[in-house]
């Protein structure tokens, strides 16, 4: 598609470009748009249809968007300003450099310049910063032919006229109906016959991983934002709720992976800031794991002399300890950003783990002492050191695991920090000291 619009733009046939952007989704004219040229871009962002070309821009990413705002003139910006959702524009304008945002607002008409900047009021992680004051609202009193005359009038600038909220005089939030209810009611019935009264909202300070949660539990398409006087203040529609979902899951992958957390895309974040958010934690791992070499350095001895054996089953150790662990943190990390469990379940959760880590613990004995004693051919006492340090290793490491993410949690940090490089090296260093420990006992050393 995109080799066939570059030969047309070439041959100068814009009309037929016009016509097949015309037919495809926003999502993939905008795909078509962005992998232009900086030449191209404009002049094909101009042909796009008026009706569709918002839409267009508003699944554009940031330098892209920022590319065309430095090509349109005042004119221009304002139109697909006034085009755009809010909740998109705010969205825009918190990828765009200062400069770019001082030329935004000052562009955009009164109305919108105001609804912008009270978005952007709102703390990051809020409700309100999320959320767009275009919606439907009607009023108890009205029929339904009534409704369908003002959602006529007014909806097509809205975000969404499947749900429509019904306000007081005051603009208090009474209920909610849908477009489904008025289609299937008839046409003298008064809205408030119609209208629920049990409904799910949310205050404009609320987290919005908590109204994302609420989407997905409750299977939303809208959900209604009051302030402390349960005024409607504005909704927060399903598609932000998906982007919420989308970048608390990549924010907690780059944590469970060690890396500080980045809101640009992989290919867009250069070499020296990927540096930057890789390097804190891993220094902080290499100075921890320092521990488990002096640990063995102060067996160092006791190991030449008859048992370096030994040290050929610590990697196999460490790993199984560190794989242990992985598995209780990361099913109990999901099981916290699911809601799946609170910190009141600790006692619960952690005799679940021992119950699982003494079938592992033991099935993973029972295979590692026969690989010792038929395939390594060591001695019987070296076999019952290693298998019996396997078994309090992988105790320990699900002990670990369970517990650390629901007690940062407990201290209101992100459990996420906890997951598989901070674990593996805190259970890398026990497992060690259980192990030489067992061997003193058991071997003497």
């Amino acid at each position: 598609m995109l080799e066939k619009i570059q030969k047309l733009l070439n041959e100068k046939k814009y009309s037929e470009v016009k016509s097949i952007l015309s037919e495809q989704k926003f999502f993939d004219a905008a795909e078509i748009l962005e992998a232009l040229s900086d030449e191209q871009l404009p002049l094909v962002f101009r042909i796009l249809p008026k009706d569709t070309a918002a839409d267009v821009f508003a699944y554009m990413d940031s330098d892209a968007q920022e590319k065309l705002i430095h090509a349109f003139s005042d004119k221009e910006l304002k139109e697909v300003l006034s085009d755009l959702y809010l909740d998109d524009a705010v969205d825009m304008i918190e990828e765009m450099p200062s400069n770019v945002v001082k030329r935004i607002l000052r562009t955009a008409d009164a109305e919108t310049r105001k609804s912008i900047n009270m978005l952007l009021q709102y703390p990051k992680d809020s409700a309100g910063s999320i959320m767009t004051t275009e919606y439907v609202s009607l009023k108890k009193d009205m029929t339904v032919e009534d409704a369908f005359k003002r959602i006529r009038q007014n909806g097509v600038d809205k975000e969404t006229i499947y749900t429509a909220y019904i306000i007081s005089a005051n603009r208090k939030l009474l209920g909610i109906v849908s477009a489904k209810t008025l289609l299937l009611s008839p046409m003298e019935c008064l809205v408030e016959e119609l209208m629920e009264t049990n409904f799910k909202s949310v205050s404009t300070t609320e987290d919005k991983e908590t109204v994302a949660e609420l989407f997905m539990n409750y299977d939303l398409l809208a959900l209604p934002v009051v302030d402390n006087e349960n005024r409607l203040v504005g909704i927060v529609t399903v598609d932000d709720a998906i982007d919420v979902l989308q970048d608390e899951a990549t924010e907690d992958m780059e944590a469970m992976a060690a890396i500080v957390p980045t809101d640009k895309p992989y290919m867009k974040t250069g070499v020296f800031e990927t540096y930057l958010k890789r390097i804190p934690w891993l220094l902080i791992l290499m100075l921890s794991a320092a521990f488990t070499g002096s640990i063995i350095r102060n067996y160092e001895e006791a190991l030449s002399h008859g048992y370096v054996i030994l040290t050929a089953f610590i990697p196999m150790l460490m790993s199984t300890g560190g794989n242990s662990g992985s598995q209780s943190s990361v099913s109990v990390i999901r099981s916290i950003s699911l809601g799946e469990i609170s910190i009141k379940e600790i006692i619960p959760v952690i005799w679940k783990e021992i119950r699982v880590a003494f079938l592992c613990s033991i099935t993973l004995a029972i295979v590692n002492f026969l690989k010792l004693l038929f395939i390594d051919k060591v001695s019987i006492a070296v076999c019952v050191v290693v298998c019996a340090t396997l078994v309090v290793t992988v105790f320990i490491a699900k002990f670990i695991g369970c517990t650390l993410p629901i007690i940062t949690k407990c201290l209101k940090l992100d459990p996420a920090v906890m997951a598989s490089p901070f674990i593996t090296t805190i259970v890398d260093a026990v497992s060690l000291v259980v192990y030489f420990q067992i061997a003193t006992r058991v071997l003497g050393i």
